[in-house]
């Protein structure tokens, strides 16, 4: 039998990771002309999973990625845990997380479970840093205490949802008289510019949000809750504050986060900070175009496990949704997908699955598997399973199980 084997990657003299016209406008590295492995600059990314439920085939496309971007450029591949919402947290989620990235392969040099200097992984346990700095923004004007009931912002809504407006916040708080006890219920608010500043994407390029000027005229104000009532901050605050403890130097994350991008890229600059290398990718679509969701299909990566897909077919196939290599084949190990990956090679747009790639790629990898005598007996057990669940008892001895994954 013949095997394909893709090429690696030629030396070329840029890093694989970071594309031609970015080269020029990152604030954080310098490039060598020429280069080897050792000479990239090694890349901090984080993959930060709330604990709301099992991960889905976009989380772990987006773990993987961040995931190659650091061994790529010899850095480090960080879990950070984002529990700040104990409203939606799901109990047994985050051990979920852990059994199942340790199962794709996809080991954190930094995290829960094995440490770091940059702890605590978990946001729940790095309050106080992210209440030091809700003090730094008020203390400089940046954010403002919000006392306004449910009841108050509830009616506002309503009003201006009836006439028409936007339904955001009417800054009602923004001069609370200093007799204002902080004790009361409040929640903190960030104080949005006329104008977001523009910031650089390395997939999408420059973006500007445009002028909000007259929003702001008819007394409307995007003013994100920075901290909660309970104490607890929002994703926005604590987002940024961690990233920028955590040294982390790229964010690889779904186009669903450009909205909030504007406003990370604000609070960085109210603290004084360098904001991180963005990366967007787009979102996972059906093949009507429609988000990728439980109502059209599996989605979850604990249901391809449960049906026997291996993991190295399961990166394999979310590696190939919005990035396109050097090589020859489709067929891409962990180890070639970590020497060919490059940011410059991540496309712009959403992306149709099709599932008939994975069903390819989990063929190949089962005959390469079996050919070089590793799993077998894995292999076969999982046949048995999912014989026996589909047909029955009847087809149980061990002897038919070898008659049906014949690969003659």
């Amino acid at each position: 039998m013949a095997f394909i084997f893709p090429r690696t990657i030629r030396n070329s003299s840029r890093p694989l990771w970071l594309c031609r016209r970015c080269i020029s406008t990152s604030p954080k590295f310098s490039y060598p002309a020429t280069h080897g492995s050792s000479a990239i600059t090694p890349a901090r990314t984080r993959f930060a999973p709330s604990p709301t439920g099992y991960l889905h085939l976009g989380s772990l496309r987006t773990a993987l990625f961040n995931y190659l971007l650091a061994k790529r450029t010899g850095g480090k591949f960080l879990l950070r845990i984002e529990d700040t919402d104990k409203k939606r947290t799901v109990e047994g989620a985050e051990e979920g997380i852990f059994d199942t990235l340790r199962w794709a392969g996809l080991h954190w040099d930094e995290g829960p479970l094995v440490g770091g200097e940059f702890g605590p992984y978990r946001q729940s346990e790095r309050t106080e840093l992210h209440k030091k700095h809700v003090d730094v923004l008020l203390e400089q004007g940046h954010a403002y205490r919000c006392y306004c009931t449910p009841q108050r912002l509830e009616a506002l809504a309503l009003t201006r949802k009836h006439s028409g407006q936007s339904t955001d916040y009417d800054r009602h708080c923004l001069n609370s008289p200093p007799t204002t006890s902080v004790t009361e219920p409040h929640v903190v608010r960030l104080k949005t510019p006329d104008q977001y500043p523009p910031y650089h994407d390395l997939v999408y390029g420059t973006i500007t949000t445009g002028d909000r000027s007259h929003d702001h005229s008819i007394g409307t104000f995007e003013d994100p809750i920075l901290l909660k009532s309970d104490g607890m901050p929002t994703y926005h605050l604590a987002n940024v504050v961690d990233d920028h403890f955590m040294n982390i130097t790229h964010v690889v994350r779904a186009t669903e986060w450009m909205p909030s991008t504007p406003k990370h890229v604000h609070l960085y600059n109210c603290f004084g900070w360098t904001p991180p290398n963005f990366v967007h990718v787009g979102l996972l679509q059906d093949t009507q175009g429609r988000k990728l969701s439980k109502r059209t299909g599996d989605v979850f990566v604990s249901e391809f496990r449960e049906k026997g897909y291996l993991p190295e077919a399961l990166n394999n196939f979310v590696a190939l949704m919005g990035w396109s290599h050097a090589g020859e084949s489709d067929v891409l190990d962990m180890q070639t997908l970590v020497e060919q990956f490059s940011i410059d090679g991540l496309t712009r747009g959403n992306t149709k699955v099709d599932f008939g790639k994975l069903d390819f790629l989990q063929e190949r990898y089962v005959r390469n598997r079996v050919m070089e005598g590793s799993g077998d007996k894995e292999i076969l057990d999982a046949v048995e399973f999912h014989v026996r669940k589909e047909f029955g008892e009847k087809y149980s001895p061990y002897s038919q199980k070898l008659q049906l994954f014949s690969l003659d």
